[in-house]
């Protein structure tokens, strides 16, 4: 095999430090797969004309790609003999060897003339390295439990495995008998509601103006709930569902009233007349997920008058609002995150500053689309198998970004960034609240600085939403509302322009108790930032951080269970079944079964996902 082009980075490899745990493995392998196909000669995969590192490439301010954006990232070639008796050049890139989940394959032919990519998952990343192998010309060498396997992609090409996989139009096309997949493009659904805002945002002027005066006049505490309260004795069952969440600090005056929602979809493993405010409550066949529900009003006082200069004070009817929560527990479930099929995009927020846009980028980080990369809003097969929960992420592009405050000021308007399998597709930038999940499985929320680019290869999915609710004040060892609160503008909270903040809200919050990790989603059926903060501040909430707002497709939330081989889909709120889909008898739900328009975070059993598991992957058309 001739020409045969390889380029590691061997430096970077070498000062990095070897990880233990459960990565370990990972860590070794991408290496030992470019030991495994390295012969002949060097040169650039790329043979790039500019003469800057990849770094330094990720750090220009320059019109790029979505792949010059991955500065981990390496590459492997080589030129091959096609059956119709031409050559082609192809090139793998892994996007980041670290996390070892995304690659793009480039087969180009006719002397670059004609070129074709693909977007690769290997949905075992940890167990299995994949590469180009000089003595398997026409494929693709996968190596799992110390065996390699053959993928023979282009013994056919043009035609073949590939370019079947392409034609199939399933979201996630198996190739390698499911050792991996090949992620096409797809139409995300969307709402209607959804369709007619997005129609009035991009195709008409002053379209952002017409949707706000439609939301706050016709829809403005539409999603309000109010719980009917009862009074009864409090049983053994009731105290506390063993490794549960920290109870909310409760006023005394509420410790013995129920609240009787009318519009909880979920079950619970000991169904009861009403809930306790501020008690966790066990899900029904989902160890390790919690319930509970609660009041601003309900909060104890000493909460509620805390801080004054920062939080505004509650009106009554955001004091008396429903809010729902739930609890997942970290040291049993995993947490992944995905783009949707649109949302959030990767051009310029039309809220920013006009002096913080440089008219030559398309976009902040230079990029105004990730093609040739896929989003596809949906779970992966092998992830899917393990979902016990899915819940919507951020704000779109158009308003993640800030006009008001010190953050406009800074990094071309602060766009909120995002990561997902490894990928950089926007930029983390400083300031803003951000919920990453890294290679070890472990998830963390904080506020991003520069210092923390330093964990960038180790994240596998990061999203950023404004700045926090709370945060953990290690003088006072207690957590405290974010300064900015209380601001509209400076905290870019949305709503409406004149600052009427209360709508329907969601938030994330991460809490720590004796020694167990769990991640909360709240959703406030209708809330300011302050009445968020006041019920995260409640819950012992270490950091919690704005999710998305106004309509029930902004806070969905869904809970799953198996039996008898059939998904079971419970809502947290029951209008919310209407966001899914049936087809001919059959539930289809949203995330799970079809892509969506919008980015989600989706909750996973914990579980061993060896290389021998089941690899031929579900019809997902």
């Amino acid at each position: 095999m001739k020409n045969f082009i390889q380029t590691i980075q061997p430096e970077r490899a070498a000062k990095r430090p070897a990880p233990s745990g459960r990565r370990a493995l990972a860590w070794a392998m991408p290496v030992f797969a470019a030991v495994l196909i390295f012969s002949g000669t060097g040169r650039s995969w790329a043979d790039a004309p500019a003469p800057e590192s990849q770094v330094e490439a990720y750090q220009a301010e320059r019109p790029t790609t979505v792949v010059e954006l991955q500065q981990f990232r390496t590459a492997n070639s080589m030129r091959v003999n096609l059956p119709d008796g031409t050559q082609a050049d192809v090139t793998l890139i892994n996007l980041n060897p670290h996390i070892n989940r995304w690659y793009l394959l480039q087969i180009s032919r006719n002397g670059g003339a004609e070129q074709l990519e693909y977007h690769l998952e290997n949905p075992f990343p940890e167990h299995q390295p994949l590469g180009l192998d000089e003595k398997s010309p026409d494929g693709l060498m996968l190596t799992a439990d110390n065996t390699a396997h053959h993928c023979p992609l282009w013994k056919s090409f043009p035609g073949g495995a590939l370019d079947e996989a392409r034609r199939s139009q399933q979201v996630y096309a198996p190739l390698c008998d499911g050792r991996l997949y090949l992620r096409n493009p797809a139409k995300g659904h969307r709402t209607a509601i959804e369709a007619v805002t997005d129609f009035l945002r991009d195709k008409l002027p002053g379209g952002e103006t017409v949707v706000g005066f439609v939301r706050d006049t016709f829809f403005k505490d539409a999603y309000r709930e109010q719980a009917r309260l009862t009074a009864g004795p409090v049983s053994q069952v009731e105290a506390s569902p063993a490794n549960s969440p920290s109870p909310a600090l409760i006023d005394p005056a509420y410790a013995g009233l129920r609240l009787v929602p009318e519009d909880l979809g979920i079950q619970l493993e000991a169904p009861t007349a009403g809930l306790l405010a501020g008690r966790w409550y066990a899900v029904k066949n989902n160890p390790g997920v919690f319930m509970s529900l609660v009041q601003p009003q309900a909060v104890d006082s000493r909460i509620l008058q805390s801080y004054p200069r920062i939080v505004s004070g509650l009106d009554r009817l955001e004091a008396d609002a429903l809010v729902y929560l739930t609890a997942f527990d970290l040291a049993r479930l995993d947490v992944g995150f995905a783009l949707g099929t649109e949302h959030p995009r990767v051009d310029w927020s039309e809220r920013i500053l006009t002096q913080m846009k440089i008219a030559a980028l398309p976009g902040p980080d230079g990029i105004g689309s990730i093609v040739p990369l896929v989003a596809n809003g949906m779970v992966s097969p092998v992830e899917a198998a393990r979902t016990v929960a899915t819940f919507t992420g951020g704000f779109k592009r158009i308003h993640g970004a800030f006009r008001w405050g010190k953050l406009a000021h800074r990094n071309h308007g602060s766009h909120y960034g995002f990561l997902e399998s490894g990928a950089v597709l926007s930029k983390l930038q400083p300031g803003l609240a951000t919920l990453l999940i890294l290679d070890d499985g472990s998830l963390e929320m904080k506020t991003w600085t520069e210092q923390d680019n330093s964990k960038l290869e180790r994240i596998i999915h990061a999203r950023q939403n404004g700045v926090p609710i709370v945060e953990f004040d290690p003088a006072a060892c207690k957590p405290v509302p974010s300064r900015l609160v209380g601001q509209w503008g400076p905290g870019n909270w949305a709503g409406s322009e004149d600052k009427k903040l209360r709508t329907l809200r969601a938030g994330a919050a991460l809490q720590e108790s004796s020694g167990r990790r769990f991640l909360i989603y709240g959703y406030f059926s209708t809330a300011t930032p302050s009445a968020m903060a006041r019920v995260f501040q409640a819950y012992d909430c270490k950091y919690a951080m704005h999710l998305d707002m106004n309509a029930l497709e902004h806070t969905y939330l869904a809970v799953y269970h198996r039996e008898s081989g059939h998904l079971l889909v419970q809502h947290l709120i029951r209008e919310m079944s209407v966001l899914d889909k049936s087809d001919k008898g059959q539930y289809i739900p949203r995330f799970l079964a079809y892509p969506d328009n919008r980015d989600f975070f989706y909750v996973m059993r914990r579980e061993e996902q060896g290389i021998n598991s089941k690899f031929q992957a579900p019809n997902n058309k």
